[in-house]
């Protein structure tokens, strides 16, 4: 492939996951009125773009997309501070999936540590942030309304632990290296909106905390499955902690 046509694929792969990241915001959401917990799917796109296509084209699609979706949501006073914060996570991300190393006895504790701090972390906040009444919509549209208590929260947060520690021993052990740069990610985007409502809006950002905390942990858990399907289908290759475009035959 010469210069030019990578340089052509890199714009085209920035334009589409910019544009998947400002679809997947806007799309799908889930709301809990009583607690007013809101989950989105932008950021499972933000972790998915930086860990396959890495932090350049991260940062742009994460910051570009999910300042898009502010805008076209009306969120515009959000718009700049989710430019800057979410093109730093998506950068965060993807320079620590191609930086980070662990072998030996390190990655099989990690391996076991992060599925726990994961699982715990869903449970708390998913059980006091985002129980009770639970509407899903699809754009505008309410697609699902039921209710989400502490009992299914325990559940999911049991089942996302067997499913990550298995994974990460017996399938991707790379998933350790994945989840740790998207919790450091994860991190800067909490503290940096905690900032931002702060300082430059002036609004009590403390109780959006745990809301941002739990879109973060659920972004992960829901981006992880699809990094490994994207590589493993062919479209999206990952090569020693870096992506390549590949075009494969289907078989």
């Amino acid at each position: 492939m010469t210069l030019s046509s990578k340089k052509s694929l890199k714009v085209s792969l920035t334009a589409i996951f910019t544009a998947l990241t400002t679809v997947a915001t806007i799309s799908f959401s889930v709301y809990v009125p009583a607690t007013k917990g809101y989950f989105n799917l932008g950021e499972v796109m933000v972790y998915t773009t930086a860990i396959l296509l890495g932090p350049f084209i991260g940062a742009v699609a994460g910051g570009v997309g999910s300042m898009l979706a502010d805008i076209i949501l009306g969120y515009h006073i959000y718009a700049p501070g989710t430019l800057v914060i979410k093109g730093v996570e998506g950068f965060i991300v993807g320079l620590l999936v191609q930086k980070l190393k662990l072998k030996g006895w390190s990655l099989k504790t990690m391996n076991m540590t992060l599925p726990a701090l994961i699982s715990l972390t869903l449970g708390i906040v998913g059980s006091t942030v985002y129980s009770g009444v639970t509407e899903a919509y699809l754009g505008s549209l309410i697609i699902v309304r039921g209710e989400l208590s502490t009992v299914i929260w325990t559940i999911l947060a049991c089942l996302v632990f067997l499913a990550m520690a298995t994974f990460s021993f017996k399938v991707e052990h790379n998933l350790t290296m994945y989840a740790i740069s998207i919790l450091i990610g994860g991190v800067e985007m909490v503290l940096g909106y905690y900032l931002y409502e702060s300082l430059v809006l002036g609004y009590y950002a403390l109780a959006e905390v745990p809301v941002n905390i739990g879109q973060m942990v659920i972004g992960l858990i829901v981006a992880l499955p699809l990094i490994k399907t994207l590589s493993r289908v062919g479209i999206l290759k990952l090569t020693s902690g870096k992506a390549h475009v590949k075009l494969e035959n289907s078989k």
